[in-house]
């Protein structure tokens, strides 16, 4: 890993070249991470477990069932803004400050409202992804009922159009979570520690996101399948693959951009 100046000029904080393998290392000091404060960390993903039990519950009891799948997708939408507490725990471990669930749920942000700008940034984008897996779910199944829960894994499977649907509705999303990969993997935690504009940290985090696509690009796979790992053992995993990709992307941040 070298340090280079930032392209984009001296107003912007210097964006680092990185090796490949540098995911792994940021997964490593992630892990550490959470068992240095582990009533911390394990609490938080609970707490977002138990919250993703509830709205799913309350998708089903609504008889929205179409929606459960790009929901689930959409979680990886607005994940980085939800972890902004386990960014915090780790800046507090790395500076030796107190660990506490409090400061991790409610942190004290150096750009309190440009933070929320991206928050409802992120939130535009995930209506947006549901409103279009609902035109999707129409435009190929012909129809805005809902099948049963028991036929909506073989009619994606089985069916032409639902194969259509997937293939596209896979197509979109992924677009769509590449977007918001490049805008947030280094702005939310930016925006939390630095008193610094919108447009200036979203541009950090784009530029680093080109400047080092490999290392990027599996990074982004990386937390692609630990939340996927999460989330298909019925949210029960994400107690320990959310804090642990929250941590790891705290270490990202700290590797890729220059103090």
């Amino acid at each position: 890993m070298t340090a280079t100046h930032n392209e984009l000029g001296s107003g912007f904080p210097p964006v680092r070249r990185l090796e490949l393998e540098r995911p792994w290392a940021w997964l490593s000091a992630g892990w550490q991470d959470m068992w240095q404060a582990p009533g911390v960390s394990l609490t938080y993903g609970a707490i977002f477990t138990l919250v993703s039990f509830v709205i799913t519950a309350g998708v089903l009891l609504a008889d929205l069932t179409y929606l459960l799948l790009p929901l689930v997708a959409g979680f990886m939408l607005v994940g980085p803004m939800l972890a902004v507490g386990l960014y915090e725990t780790s800046r507090r471990l790395e500076t030796g400050a107190p660990v506490t669930l409090g400061a991790a749920l409610f942190v004290a942000t150096r750009s309190p409202m440009r933070l929320a700008f991206l928050g409802v940034t992120l939130m535009i984008v995930l209506l947006v992804w549901m409103r279009l897996a609902t035109l999707l779910f129409a435009l190929f199944l012909g129809t805005t009922e809902v099948p049963p829960m028991a036929e909506i894994v073989p009619t994606l499977l089985f069916t032409p159009n639902g194969l259509s649907l997937l293939i596209v509705g896979s197509a979109a999303g992924a677009l769509l979570a590449t977007l918001v990969f490049a805008i947030s993997v280094i702005s939310v935690p930016l925006l939390m520690e630095r008193d610094i504009d919108f447009m200036t940290a979203v541009i950090t985090s784009i530029q680093s996101v080109l400047r080092n696509p490999k290392p990027m690009l599996l990074w982004a796979w990386l937390v692609a399948l630990l939340t996927a790992g999460g989330l298909v053992t019925l949210y029960l995993g994400l107690v320990v693959t959310f804090p642990l990709v929250g941590h790891a992307t705290w270490h990202a941040y700290r590797d890729t951009i220059g103090r």
